[in-house]
């Protein structure tokens, strides 16, 4: 779908110094970017000089390179002919080979030693043809005695190879004689039997009149095989393919006709030459084994048939894709797609020269150069796609495709006709060269060799007629200097711009149509912005379109807009492709030929292959097979996404090699080329997403819906993207849909997920205006913080707002009424079977349908249930008679119901539906206490009792009583006993609390005293002495010492609780009360000698544990940084340098490199994938995952858990130091009181010690300074599992910051001194 387009044409006359020594050769010189040719040698003059050309702006340098004379050493000619001349760019050398044999090699900078001029080869015989290999090692010759020779870049000989009739046999094509007359069988169905495989007529090999004799040389693109064109015997031209080694490969078959020219198609796939017919002359294609592969017919008048001097030669550009035909007067470029061939630039020439009379640059693959005796012409072509506007709603997809005399147009939009076919073709004078459309697509400028004609198309359809001839502009022939066109584009409506090259330089014609005489004149010329045009084309802006060009620097400038009008447009470089988006600030978007995309002087990216662009995006491929779109915004805010398409919907995966065609905003399509030629049309998620968005703030719902329909797109976001709007344009919504069943599509779609924030989410960047208002979601609805209160479902939100709109169209739209019910989030089946019910009354008929469609929807048994909890016995009839219930199950069901009370009825209903609380209810509007308390204790209905008699007393009373029995079976003991206790049931309060355990022992001792008769003697006894065992036990030892002297009168034992707790205080004031001074040295002073050993014993154990763990906590730190993938590989080992692909750093969570978590798992890039299981590491289990946490609970020394063990543990120490501050200040205030001075200052220094150390090894230990080191994700993602996780938490637990313990200052007694 691409043309040719010319950019860039200059010609070179020779001067007049040169004037009777006619240019012979011309090649590029890749070094200086400049072309090297020679002049002579003639009869009359042997001398040849050499001459680069090169381009200094819009004129060219020539300076001659040397000259000498070349006297030619064959008699049989009357001057020397030059075969070859190439140019090698590394050493700035010049080899020429001439026809009488020499070898002559020019060195502008010769080594010492070497002459500047010099014959390093000569063949006697003398040379019919020679070419260069591709990679300029071996250099081909074919001589006059029918040997080819090889030689080597040093000019050394590398084999000789002879040609012989032998040759012919080396490719054994079979014949089975299907040509001769005799083999044939001429009967009845001669034609249906004949094989289709195989030819009629067998071609001989006969030599074509028009055979110029020469000898060809081609070099396949890899420089492994060449092939050679001769004539064999003089009857027959034959190609012989041959290895680089010499060796031969295959011969042709015998073609009639077949002429001399040959090329090699650098691809490798086809080797092209001439055949000459009666009546017309094909190109035909060769493989490599010799045998035929298609042709295609070159399109020639008769008169041009019938020159005998028309040898034709052909020439492959560098990358395959264009075929030059060379003739004598004119050259043809024909490209090839989807098997067709298409005629797409003729460039008229003077005669060219025999030998090279077109050369192809080697690196750009589509310049060339022609020589002709006279002059140079210096050509360069871009591939272009002439389409029309892909602004909507004028974006047809309309694309031109010339080929030769013809037009192809398709509307792609309308017509997605695959090429080589269109929907029209149109017809011109003469070959066409560039297409363009103006505004709406309604009117098409050809420009073509003699003119311009101007096409309307007055209905972009595929039904419509094709476009018409509306006016036409006949150039003026020249008698001096023939102009050539390259370009055109439309201006305003109906006005066109062509960009043609004269002998004063580029200039840019003006062709409109003249009122007064109704025909296309040129109009008055406007003032060329810059001298140098390279590029003309326009753009659209508010419907009006804007011409403009490209200087070679690369500067923009306009013709309709001011000449600075587009001056902050330009780009640095010159780049053959360009497009202006016409937004409010205009931005340039070019691509150089080596794939930069620019826009304006911003380099986007540098491996683009086609780009386009809408009103919305910029689009374009890349050479990673990608398809990208990046929002057109301003210039320093455009985004390019990342090589994403699994996540980023700007990015998308297409075939490789695919190009850009059109795209179409209003069809959300995009249509591709793919190498072969054939079309594909997509619909990007991201031009599909954007045109949706754009639907909706139109509120044109319809065509939002029917895309999101056909495109498969979540249908929230008809809601999401504009909340507010959507909610209030409901009626719109449902008048534009219409259809009911697509009403019930869209509810039964929604769900509370908020797409436009999810799958959908707006990747187009707004930046905020200053002081301005926040950035809305959508169109409407402004982002506003989630609150912490109820929030209204969205689902249920977007229902009722159908119900709402909906209440009044029930006869039309029930079904819908019946959806949204459904639909809500939980689904509310009651209210639709009520708006069934209220059908059975008013419209039979109605209600079947309804009933239907609800159990359609819901599950009909769930919907039975919900029918009968209405207490309708008609509607829970009509539902199961939906369903696929048994009726002898549920017709006598209904029958007993329907015998019943109203109250009866409903309680029965309640108790099948298991709604026991509601049928509760029942029971108790019937007054039937007694079954009432039967169906409490057989459901625990017990609250929902005493709520419903809370103030009847009675009742209440033995609702309670059966309550706490309940209660008592459960072991809720404290709690039965309360209930108890409130029925003045003390007996059983009583065994209740002492069940329930020793913190209720004054709760239990209130009771037992409070029986009826009061608990006395030895059972009080034996209540309290269990009670003071129990409280021992649980460490209560201020409470087990008041029941010792208030119950049971014992006060040395209580003085002895009391010291157990360190209660001194407590105990020395009991014995003063009492007034037995004789227990204080037979309870105080042991108790006080026992507390002292267990707390030094304890504090000197805490001392210990911090000199031993503070240390190896030091060293499994030190080790972790000095060598971090040996700390965590542990016991396997590591290999003790870190290696260059681990990635340890202390800030960034994010890697591209393997990380120290994925080298100890045996996970990586080249392990298995997410998710997947069998091959590599085994799977990792539950069972793996709880034995790894017992090794991370037992922090086994040498273990990677060892750390956060010893950290863990010096934390609990820490709390255990603080717990027991309270405990030795009130011991060393008893030791002091009984004037045990050493044992009061031992035990406080030692506490002070402690609590020391603990506050110096707190900020080591709890890393309050710096943060550890994070261990870097690993690049795949790798959720690990089982064991693998658990170390995994262990290494983010040791990176993340904790809470230091908090230790409050330690203050001496004054009493003891320091």
């Amino acid at each position: 779908m691409r043309n040719l387009r010319n950019t860039r044409y200059d010609q070179w006359a020779s001067p007049c110094r040169f004037k009777g020594k006619p240019l012979t050769a011309a090649t590029w010189d890749l070094a200086n970017d400049s072309v090297v040719c020679a002049f002579g040698p003639t009869e009359n003059d042997p001398l040849i000089e050499l001459v680069r050309v090169s381009a200094k702006g819009d004129l060219h340098e020539q300076t001659i390179i040397t000259s000498w004379d070349a006297p030619c050493p064959n008699p049989d000619l009357a001057c020397d002919d030059i075969l070859s001349l190439h140019y090698f760019g590394d050493s700035l050398t010049a080899c020429l080979v001439l026809a009488g044999g020499d070898i002559t090699v020019i060195r502008e900078e010769p080594q010492a030693g070497e002459d500047r001029i010099e014959i390093v080869g000569s063949v006697d015989e003398g040379i019919t043809a020679a070419r260069w290999s591709p990679d300029e090692e071996l250099l081909a010759i074919t001589t006059k005695a029918d040997t080819l020779v090889f030689m080597s870049r040093g000019f050394e000989g590398v084999t000789d190879v002879a040609m012989t009739s032998e040759d012919l046999k080396a490719s054994n094509h079979v014949s089975v004689g299907w040509g001769k007359k005799e083999t044939q069988f001429k009967g009845k169905g001669a034609k249906a039997m004949r094989d289709p495989t195989m030819p009629e007529k067998i071609d001989d090999g006969v030599l074509s009149s028009n055979d110029d004799s020469r000898a060809s040389i081609s070099w396949r693109g890899d420089g492994a095989y060449l092939a050679i064109s001769t004539i064999e015997g003089g009857t027959r031209r034959v190609i012989r393919v041959y290895s680089r080694e010499g060796v031969l490969d295959s011969v042709s078959e015998p073609v009639d006709g077949l002429e001399g020219a040959l090329s090699w198609r650098p691809a490798g796939n086809l080797i092209a030459g001439i055949q000459r017919l009666e009546g017309r002359i094909d190109v035909v294609f060769f493989e490599r084994n010799g045998l035929r592969h298609g042709q295609f017919c070159l399109r020639l008048s008769p008169e041009q048939l019938q020159k005998s001097e028309e040898h034709i030669k052909l020439h492959w550009n560098s990358d395959s894709t264009v075929l030059a035909v060379v003739m004598a007067s004119r050259t043809e470029l024909w490209t090839m797609g989807n098997y067709h061939w298409y005629l797409k630039q003729v460039i008229y020439t003077e005669p060219l020269l025999p030998a090279s009379p077109l050369v192809w640059h080697p690196e750009k693959s589509l310049r060339l150069l022609t020589a002709s005796p006279d002059n140079l012409g210096l050509h360069d072509y871009i591939l272009a796609t002439a389409r029309s506007s892909a602004e909507p709603p004028h974006d047809h997809g309309t694309v031109a495709v010339i080929d030769g005399l013809s037009v192809k147009i398709t509307p792609l939009r309308t017509a997605n006709v695959p090429p080589p076919m269109a929907l029209h073709e149109i017809e011109v004078p003469s070959n066409a060269i560039d297409v363009a459309f103006n505004v709406d697509g309604s009117l098409i400028a050809v420009l073509h060799q003699k003119g311009v004609s101007i096409f309307e198309w007055k209905s972009v359809t595929a039904s419509s007629p094709p476009p018409t001839l509306t006016g036409r502009v006949t150039f003026k022939k020249s008698e001096f200097f023939t102009p050539t066109y390259q370009q055109i584009s439309f201006a305003a409506t109906n006005e066109v711009l062509v960009l043609q090259r004269d002998e004063t330089g580029a200039n840019v014609n003006r062709y409109g149509f003249n009122d007064d005489t109704g025909r296309m004149d040129v109009m008055e010329s406007t003032p060329t912005p810059t001298s140098a045009i390279f590029t003309l084309s326009s753009f659209s802006k508010d419907g009006v379109s804007h011409p403009f060009v490209q200087g070679r620097k690369g500067d923009i400038q306009s013709f309709t807009l001011g000449v600075n009008s587009l001056s902050h447009c330009s780009f640095p470089v010159y780049l053959p492709w360009v497009e202006i988006s016409g937004g409010e600030d205009e931005i340039a978007f070019g691509m150089s030929s080596h794939g930069h995309l620019y826009a304006n002087s911003r380099l986007l990216v540098k491996n683009c292959t086609s780009f386009l662009v809408t009103s919305a995006h910029l689009i374009f491929t890349t050479t990673t097979h990608l398809l990208k779109f990046v929002h057109i915004t301003q210039v320093d805010d455009l985004e390019v996404p990342a090589d994403d398409p699994e996540i980023d919907e700007r990015c998308r995966s297409i075939e490789r090699g695919a190009r850009l065609v059109t795209a179409m905003p209003t069809a959300l399509s995009l249509v591709l080329q793919m190498p072969r030629g054939n079309l594909e049309t997509i619909f990007p998620r991201a031009m599909v997403v954007a045109g949706i968005r754009k639907l909706i703030e139109g509120k044109n719902y319809k065509r939002a819906f029917t895309h999101c329909r056909t495109q498969r797109v979540d249908m929230n976001i008809l809601y999401d993207h504009a909340p507010e709007q959507f909610l209030a344009s409901v009626p719109l919504f449902i008048d534009q849909v219409k259809k009911i069943t697509y009403i019930d599509l869209f509810l039964s779609s929604l769900r509370e997920e908020n797409v436009t924030q999810t799958m959908y989410k707006e990747t187009k960047v707004i930046q905020p205006l200053l002081n301005g208002p926040p950035i809305t979601n959508g169109a409407n609805g402004v982002i506003t913080p989630e609150t912490t209160f109820k929030k209204k479902s969205k689902v249920n939100k977007v229902c009722d707002a159908f119900l709402e709109v909906l209440k009044t169209k029930t006869a039309t739209n029930l079904q819908n009424i019946i959806t949204a019910n459904v639909c809500k989030s939980p689904p509310a089946l009651e209210d639709g079977l009520l708006v069934v019910a209220q059908l059975m009354q008013e419209d039979s008929q109605m209600a079947d349908k309804a009933v239907e469609h609800i159990c359609f929807l819901a599950d009909v048994n769930r919907l039975y249930d919900n029918a009968l909890g209405l207490y309708n016995l008609g509607l829970a009839l009509l539902v199961a008679q939906q369903s696929q219930k048994d009726p002898r199950e549920y017709l006598p069901f209904m029958q007993n119901l329907q015998e019943m009370t109203e109250l009866r009825r409903r309680f029965s209903i309640d108790d099948y539906l298991s709604r026991h609380a509601k049928a509760l209810t029942h029971l108790h509007a019937l007054e039937a206490f007694s079954e009432l308390q039967t169906y409490t204790q057989k459901h625990a209905l017990y609250q929902a009792a005493l709520s419903l008699y809370r103030y009847n007393p009675t009742q209440h009373a033995a609702l309670t009583l059966l309550y706490a029995s309940f209660l008592e079976t459960k072991s809720s003991f404290k709690e039965a006993a309360l209930a108890y206790e409130s029925l003045l049931n003390y007996e059983k309060a009583t065994s209740c609390y002492l069940a329930s355990g020793p913190s209720s022992w004054r709760e239990t001792l209130f009771c037992a005293l409070s029986q009826t008769p009061p608990l006395s003697g030895p059972s009080l006894t034996d209540l309290a002495t269990s009670l003071y065992d129990a409280l021992l036990e649980s460490k209560d030892y201020f409470a087990a010492g008041t029941i010792q002297l208030d119950y049971l009168s014992s006060i040395s034992t209580a003085c002895r609780a009391y010291c157990k707790g360190y209660f001194f205080s407590e105990a020395l004031h009991l014995i003063a009360q009492k007034q037995q001074p004789s227990l204080l040295e037979y309870v105080i002073d042991p108790g006080l000698g026992d507390a002292f050993a267990s707390s030094t014993e304890l504090l000197a154990e805490c001392k210990a544990q911090l000199l031993a763990q503070v240390p190896r906590i030091r060293e499994l730190r030190a080790k972790a940084t000095a060598d971090p993938l040996a700390f965590y590989e542990g016991e396997r080992g590591g290999d003790g340098d870190l290696p260059d692909d681990v990635s340890v750093a202390a800030s960034s969570r994010v890697s591209t490199n393997r990380s120290l978590f994925t080298r100890y798992t045996g996970k990586g890039s080249q392990g298995q994938s997410i998710g997947t299981a069998g091959t590599g590491v085994s799977r990792a289990t539950s069972k793996n995952r709880r034995r790894e946490e017992r090794k991370r609970a037992r922090g086994k020394k040498g273990s990677v858990y060892e750390e956060e063990y010893l950290v863990a543990s010096v934390g609990r120490l820490v709390e255990r130091v603080e717990s027991v501050r309270g405990e030795v200040g009130r011991l060393v205030t008893g030791l002091v009181r009984r004037a045990m001075w050493e044992r009061a200052r031992a035990v406080e220094a030692a506490l002070a010690e402690v609590v020391g150390m603990c506050k110096a090894c707190v900020p080591e230990v709890f890393g309050t300074g710096e943060q550890p080191a994070e261990i870097v994700a690993d690049e795949n993602g790798y959720r690990p599992i089982g064991g693998d996780a658990v170390l995994q938490e262990s290494i983010e637990a040791a990176g993340k910051r904790k809470d230091p313990p908090v230790i409050a200052a330690f203050e001496k007694l004054s009493l003891l001194g320091n």
